[in-house]
């Protein structure tokens, strides 16, 4: 599982939530995103949250700002095709830390994060989300393409839930990235987590 931040939230409080969900099951990277937010404000958000996810050796991935991931420690940055340059933002961060890129539906665009060298690409949206405004809608196949000629892992987004996530991970996903499926849970984060890793581990079956 790959873990988004909601889209607002208080880091403090937040940073308890956030424990709870990450010691509830198998999560491999926590992506911290904030759009539009105040540069001071990512860097609190980070401050809260970095922490309690290194400790637990899940990774920690800026969403848009290469330059920020470096200042603030965390493990590496996810960009979209509109946030500059990516072969310049792979030499900001260095070999050390992890460069996502979102790829939309794009088997080109793909292939062109790999070649500006991304560590991983993300196809996305699979499903209709509440999260962002989405204009690609790509089918599991890309998925099946993608794991099939590349050894880069590709991480699988959008509307992604515990009831609908089978295809992708039988499609060859090697990340889900969630969001609502577990901030939104009725019975809280960790119930969330847990679902997910549930429904992941009865598609690999």
């Amino acid at each position: 599982m790959y873990l988004i931040t909601p889209p607002n939230f208080e880091p403090a409080p937040f940073a308890e939530d956030l424990a709870r969900a990450l010691d509830a099951g198998d999560v491999g990277a926590l992506q911290i995103r904030l759009k539009d937010a105040p540069d001071d404000a990512v860097r609190r958000a980070v401050d809260a949250l970095r922490p309690v996810a290194q400790a637990r050796g899940v990774a920690v991935i800026l969403n848009d700002r290469a330059d920020l991931a470096v200042e603030t420690g965390c493990d590496g940055a996810h960009l979209g095709q509109q946030d500059g340059g990516h072969t310049a933002a792979r030499r900001l961060i260095g070999p050390e830390r992890t460069l996502g890129i979102t790829c939309h539906a794009s088997r080109h665009l793909a292939m062109e994060a790999g070649e500006a060298g991304a560590d991983y690409v993300a196809f996305g949206a699979f499903f209709p989300t509440a999260t962002k405004e989405t204009q690609h809608r790509p089918a599991p196949e890309i998925l099946e393409w993608w794991s099939g000629m590349f050894e880069l892992p590709c991480v699988a987004i959008g509307g992604i839930t515990a009831e609908n996530c089978a295809p992708l991970v039988r499609a060859g996903a090697d990340f889900l990235a969630v969001v609502g499926a577990v901030w939104g849970h009725p019975d809280g984060p960790a119930a969330g987590v847990r679902a997910m890793d549930a429904a992941i581990a009865a598609a690999l079956a």
